[in-house]
C-alpha cells in the first residue's frame, strides 16, 4: 500500500501543470460523480481488492485503514501509523500528495493532471457502471488508472492502477455510505490510544 502511494504522489508531483485534451464523454461521467460526491457529504467506502480497507472522507479531511497502515488527516498535518513497529510518522503533505488519497480532491482536479477516455459500459461487483480510463499527461510510473462509476453517477465502483513495471492495484469498493459525520478529531492521531506509539515528526 506505501509502495502504492508513493507512485501516485509521484505522478502528481511530475504532472501537475500540464493540460491537453479531454474525451468529452469520459469527462461528463467524472464531472457527474464529482458532483454527486460533493453532495454526499461524509463518506465511508469499504474496500477490497488488492487489499481491505476502509476511507472514510469529509471534505478535504479523511481516516485510512489498510492492512497495517492508519493514517489520519485533519487538513493540515498527517499522522501515519504503523502496526508493524508502533510508529508515527507526522508530516505536513503537499497539494499534491493529499490529492493522492482523497477521491474528493482528485475528482476536482483531475483536467490538469490526466487525458481522460471514455470506455462504456462495465459491470463490477453485480453492479452495472460505467468506465473511463485516465492517463497522465507527462511520462510517470502509473501507465493509467480505470474508475467505474455506477450507472447513474451516484458513487465509485472500482479504481485500479497500472503501473509501467506490470504491477496493478486493484480497489473494488464493496460498501459506499454517505451522510456521515464526524468531528475534528476522528482525523487526528490521538496518542492515548497509542501509548506505546513512538512519534516521529518529519516536518
Amino acid at each position: 500500500m506505501k509502495k502504492l502511494l508513493i507512485s501516485i504522489c509521484l505522478l502528481w508531483a511530475v504532472a501537475a501543470t500540464v493540460w491537453g485534451q479531454q474525451d468529452a464523454r469520459a469527462v461528463q461521467v467524472l464531472d457527474r460523480l464529482a458532483t454527486q460526491m460533493r453532495k454526499a457529504g461524509g463518506v465511508t467506502l469499504r474496500f477490497g481488492g488488492t487489499q481491505d480497507g476502509v476511507l472514510e472522507l469529509q471534505g478535504n479531511r479523511f481516516h485510512l485503514k489498510a492492512g497495517d497502515v492508519e493514517t489520519w488527516f485533519d487538513g493540515r498535518t498527517q499522522w501515519s501509523y504503523v502496526t508493524a513497529n508502533e510508529e508515527v510518522n507526522v508530516t505536513s503533505p503537499t497539494p499534491e500528495e493529499t490529492l493522492a488519497m482523497n477521491p474528493y480532491a482528485l475528482l476536482d482536479n483531475y483536467k490538469q493532471v490526466f487525458g481522460c477516455k471514455y470506455v462504456g459500459s462495465k459491470t463490477r461487483n453485480g453492479v452495472q457502471g460505467t468506465e473511463v480510463v485516465l492517463t497522465p499527461k507527462q511520462d510517470s510510473e502509473v501507465a493509467d488508472i480505470t474508475l467505474t462509476t455506477a450507472a447513474d453517477g451516484s458513487k465509485l465502483l472500482y479504481i485500479a492502477f497500472r503501473m509501467k513495471s506490470g504491477d496493478r492495484q486493484e480497489i473494488v469498493i464493496r460498501e459506499f455510505r454517505k451522510g456521515q459525520q464526524w468531528g475534528d478529531a476522528h482525523f487526528r492521531f490521538d496518542p492515548k490510544q497509542y501509548p506505546d506509539a513512538e512519534v516521529i515528526d518529519l516536518r
